[in-house]
């Protein structure tokens, strides 16, 4: 049986393909899918989403600036908003694959795929993303925050696709994003941390921090967040949050790296984000 291909037009017929044929795959750049494609049973039909115009734009407005789902990672990375006001997502987008790749992926389809490895995810966490999801129903809002219910799951429902990201301006003053993998780019991450806070003086307040590539899906650890409110950046703050960090999280062992490895990565990633604030006032 060969596979049924649809190409809407516009997001109206993406939101009724999507409502007539819930089981086909949804598909955004492909560089997740396509990776596992001859491991796979061939799906039933797919929706491809890629281009379509009403989800590929960047737009600062009030308050917001606002990502379509369908925006490219090659997209992301030259928009000058973007590299102003949310450093940390440009530069996690920067070391995700090679040229081809950016070109390809898409900030929703990382989102809709909700790998636990996926690259953005913490940063979308760190920086308080709010979805826009439609269908022909209408369209709602979710916090990235409760977006993701378990591996690989979501809440997006069946006749539901992403149409964009909305990241709160102004944005935070302090952002910070590292990843450990086998190489800077090409490679799957093997832990991941990002962080965001505003500075009154020298002092952290709205403190975010979250880490991939630790639990069933992207979290964020609001008991290191909590250890962090209202401090002023020290060597002894640090060591205080490798402790936590260890409190925090439980990782798993697979074939791309050892819990005891992740574990102390994501320990010096977070104690990192606290030495660099230390760094940053000397």
């Amino acid at each position: 049986m060969s596979t049924a291909y649809l190409k809407p037009a516009s997001l109206e017929d993406a939101y009724t393909a999507r409502a007539e044929h819930p089981d086909y795959v949804l598909l955004a750049g492909g560089t997740d899918y396509m990776v596992g494609i001859l491991h796979r049973p061939a799906p039933v039909g797919v929706i491809d989403l890629f281009g379509l115009s009403a989800l590929t734009g960047i737009e600062a407005g009030e308050g917001v600036l606002r990502i379509g789902a369908a925006a490219t990672y090659a997209v992301v990375l030259t928009d000058a908003t973007v590299s102003e006001s949310f450093p940390s997502l440009r530069t996690c987008v920067s070391e995700i694959g090679a040229t081809q790749i950016q070109a390809r992926g898409t900030l929703g389809g990382n989102i809709g795929t909700s790998s636990p490895v996926g690259d953005t995810l913490p940063v979308l966490l760190a920086l308080d993303a709010i979805l826009e999801l439609g269908s022909s129903r209408g369209t709602r809002k979710v916090a990235y925050a409760e977006f993701c219910t378990g591996y690989r799951q979501t809440l997006l429902k069946e006749d539901e696709v992403i149409v964009a990201i909305e990241l709160p301006l102004p944005s935070p003053g302090v952002q910070f994003w590292r990843k450990v993998g086998t190489r800077k780019a090409q490679a799957i991450s093997k832990v991941m941390v990002a962080a965001s806070a505003r500075g009154s003086g020298e002092t952290l307040t709205d403190v975010r921090l979250a880490m991939g590539a630790v639990a069933d899906r992207p979290i964020r650890l609001g008991a290191v967040e909590a250890l962090l409110e209202g401090q002023v950046p020290s060597l002894e703050l640090a060591e205080q949050v490798r402790a936590a960090v260890a409190d925090a999280i439980t990782p798993i062992s697979d074939l791309r790296s050892t819990a005891p490895y992740r574990l102390r990565s994501a320990q010096n990633l977070a104690a990192r984000f606290v030495l660099q604030r230390v760094e940053a006032q000397a």
